[in-house]
């Protein structure tokens, strides 16, 4: 995990996860695993949820009462080592809704992505003009905080990372492609910004064309978060909030049905033919 992404709260919130599923794993209950380190249970509810700092030596004693491998506690003990150092998108906490920044923090942490999208473009794969273009007459959004929300998006994307570039893989619905968002200048421009994009080895999209009638997808969007030492997570987003998938069987399910989706789609080549197809079509419109 990077240190330009740090995030305090995003790792309290992976650290209490990963506890909480340990404990459950060995079928001990709060009042027990609070008897390990002699504190109350409302400390290891705490802890589960990410609400008060983990310590190293707390986490190293409670994954081993849990009888996790000694690799396993290990990362995560480094983990709850990690120095605060702030919180990378606190320059933009005003025009961030308070649930969403759990996620920010995430994503930020996290080594690769998965996203299934049926109405726009996934926010890593956005341009500047299609990020504005979402926000006009938004009713969440004070049109003079838009400038800002859009400087968070884009702050946020790690696809061109040169640290350590975010593994992105993505399934879009293929009329996606055709909602002209913000202008067809602004469309055209953002479709050859994906092309550029696809041209990285971190990224793979996908287009789900309308002849697939039926598909995993047809259940509602998601993401899966993948992180190099801690569980993944899924995360489903509503309008005013979101839901955190963290039981791994049920993560285990979704990340079957990226698998499916992606077989379901035009291949990664055939999907940059039906985008660069788009693009002619915008240029000779534009030319008339």
């Amino acid at each position: 995990m990077a240190d330009h992404r740090s995030d305090p709260s995003a790792l309290r919130f992976l650290i209490g996860h990963d506890l909480r599923t340990a404990r459950e794993r060995a079928s001990l209950k709060q009042t027990e695993a609070a008897k390990v380190l002699s504190c109350s249970q409302a400390k290891i509810n705490y802890l589960e949820t990410g609400k008060t700092q983990q310590k190293p030596d707390e986490v190293t004693e409670l994954l081993r009462a849990y009888g996790a491998d000694v690799e396993h506690v290990d990362r995560m003990s480094s983990l709850a080592g990690r120095a605060d150092q702030g919180t990378w998108w606190a320059p933009f906490g005003d025009v961030l809704p308070n649930w969403f920044k759990t996620f920010v923090g995430l994503e930020g942490l996290a080594a690769a992505e998965f996203a299934y999208e049926s109405l726009l473009l996934p926010g890593q794969l956005q341009t500047a003009d299609y990020a504005a273009g979402l926000l006009v007459g938004n009713l969440r959004v004070a049109p003079m905080d838009a400038p800002q929300v859009v400087r968070a998006r884009l702050a946020h994307q790690r696809l061109a990372d040169d640290t350590k570039p975010l593994r992105f893989r993505a399934v879009i619905e293929e009329y996606v492609l055709d909602r002209i968002v913000g202008s067809p200048q602004v469309m055209r421009a953002q479709l050859e910004h994906l092309l550029a994009l696809m041209q990285r080895d971190n990224v793979e999209l996908h287009v789900m064309p309308v002849s697939v009638a039926v598909h995993d997808g047809l259940d509602g969007d998601f993401l899966l978060l993948d992180f190099d030492e801690a569980q993944s997570i899924g995360y489903i987003e509503y309008p005013t909030g979101a839901i955190y998938v963290q039981d791994q069987d049920q993560v285990g399910a979704y990340t079957l049905s990226a698998d499916r989706l992606c077989a379901a789609a035009l291949s990664a080549s055939e999907s940059a033919d039906a985008i660069a197809a788009r693009i002619e079509i915008l240029t000779t419109s534009s030319e008339d």
